[in-house]
Formats: C-alpha cells, structure tokens, sequence
C-alpha cells in the first residue's frame, strides 16, 4: 500500500530543504536533532512516580505504575543506531509502556558509538538485567515477572539480552529490529532513499558501533546468526516490521527464525509504515496500535 498520510507528513516535515540528514552532521549535531524528535511522541502521560538510578554503574531511569507491588518489570532499550538516543529521549515511550502495561519499566541509558563501540551497549544491558534481577524486588518489582523490548538498535540488543539470559524473560518485543548486519536485505534497497532510515544511515551507524573491527556475523551484533540451540532457549517474542522500512526483512526473517526453533512468536507488519513510527504517536495514529498491541502482550505474559 501507499504511504501512510501521517507518516508521510513526518517525512515532508523533516526532508525541508537545506536540512541536512543525520548521518552527514557531526555525531553531537546529530544527537541534538534527533532528541528532538521526541516531541513527536506528544505529551507524556503521567505514572504515579519516577527515579533515576545507577545499575551496575549503568544509568537508568525507573517509571512506577499506579497500585501496590510487585510490579512486573520491563526493560526497555532506546533507538538510535548504538550512536543517538537516550533514556531522557525514549521517555514518552517508557511512560506509555508503564501506564498501559501496568509494569515498572527500566529505561536503560546505554554507553554510545563512536565513543563506545561494541560490544559496550551490549555489556551495558546484561548489567542491567542483572541488576534487575537481584535488585528490584527491593524496589516493588517481581522479578520473576521480567520483559524485554527496544525499537531499531535497541530491538536489536533486546534480542542480543534474550539470547544471553535464557530464562530470564517472559516476553521479548522487538520493534523493527536490526537482526543482521552482514548481508543487504532486499528492503535495504527497495527502502533505502527518501526515508526516515535510509541505506547511507544505516552504513553510518554501522561504521561506527562496529569501529573496532568487530565481526557483523557475531551473535552479539546480529542476532539472526545464533545457533539453533539459542534461538529455541529464547522468550517468547511480539515482533513489529513497518513496510517502509529498511529493517523490514531482517525483522520479519528474524520472527521466521524464531518460529523455526519453536519460539511462540506473533509478528506484525505495518503496512504503510516508516522507521521510527512506534515512537511518534501524536502524529502517526498507528503508533497507538502498536502500543496497544505490546501493552496486551506484556499482561499476558505476565498473566
């Protein structure tokens, strides 16, 4: 189908003449501009309290539901490529996750590329789910009820965190995760001009967090390359695509994958969709779906 009319407008609006795109501005002009795509997820809805905190050196902001604990936990992971983003920029998203899903959400402040390269966004997490798991309870927290999720890079490391710590998640949701970096995916070139995510982005990103030399076929990196072994040992998992999206096929083979090794996976594909719609739902209707979707998802892992 066409493009969706709110995304499309999202395009117009960030395609203005003379506006450079990201992966051509320096990486703290770059960061500055996408925060501030923020406002696209509209007002933040209010939880009954929040608190920053550090776990296992790691920073972390933690988002409280109305009601008595324990709570169940989700760990959510931000977008941005291993280069942009931050737990204050992934604040609506982590805000919308708590009210709806009823949950204590863990909103992870992962270490950066160029400045940390892999593998420390992928170190970053497993610390946190650590502390999770030991520290929580004493925070109203039921860490026997624990999820996982992230949009883009942070699907990707979710799916890495469900990978490392079999057992340790009711659910994974993966929202157009970047699942293989060492192949093009034929959505790669039908998607890769004129977008939100574009093919240029994408080698930007990766040039980046893979500084160090780093195998693109390494688990850690691209999660489509686990072993069968792995791959059945992981959660359950709510798999998200959008049409017009890069990452819609290694998305969508990742989800096959999982079914394969007899993963319980329900996947979604948004017809009409860009990169980055999930975390825009004051302007992109679909995004409400999306999170609904997840909302439902947690509680009946969790049920």
């Amino acid at each position: 189908m066409a493009i969706d009319p709110s995304a499309q407008a999202v395009l117009d609006m960030l395609q203005q003449p003379g506006v450079p795109p990201l992966n051509e501005l320096p990486v703290p002009d770059a960061r500055e501009a996408y925060a501030g795509l923020s406002a696209l997820a509209g007002e933040p809805a209010p939880v009954a309290r929040t608190q920053d905190a550090v776990a296992n050196e790691v920073p972390v902001k933690l988002y409280w539901p109305e009601g008595d604990g324990p709570h169940p936990v989700m760990i959510w992971i931000h977008g941005g490529g291993w280069v942009l983003g931050s737990a204050a920029a992934s604040d609506a998203t982590a805000r919308d996750l708590c009210r709806h899903a009823g949950c204590l959400v863990v909103n992870v402040d992962y270490r950066l590329a160029p400045e940390h390269p892999f593998p420390a966004a992928v170190e970053d997490v497993i610390a946190v789910a650590k502390w999770v798991s030991t520290e929580i309870e004493a925070l109203g927290g039921d860490p026997t009820r624990m999820a996982v999720g992230g949009d883009s890079a942070g699907g990707t490391l979710s799916a890495v965190l469900a990978q490392e710590l079999p057992g340790a998640f009711a659910l994974q949701i993966l929202v157009y995760p970047a699942t293989d970096l060492a192949q093009p995916h034929p959505s790669i070139e039908e998607n890769g001009e004129g977008l939100l995510l574009t093919k240029a982005a994408m080698t930007w990103f990766t040039d980046q967090y893979l500084s160090g030399g780093a195998d693109p076929r390494d688990p850690r990196i691209s999660p489509l390359y686990a072993d069968a072994a792995t791959m059945a040992a992981a959660p359950p998992a709510l798999v998200f695509t959008a049409e017009y999206d890069p990452l819609r096929d290694e998305g969508e083979a990742y989800a096959e994958r999982l079914r394969e090794a007899g993963v319980a996976v329900e996947y979604v594909r948004y017809d009409g969709q860009i990169h980055g719609f999930f975390a825009m739902p004051a302007v992109i209707p679909a995004a409400k779906d999306a999170m609904e979707r997840a909302a439902s998802a947690l509680r009946r892992a969790w049920a």
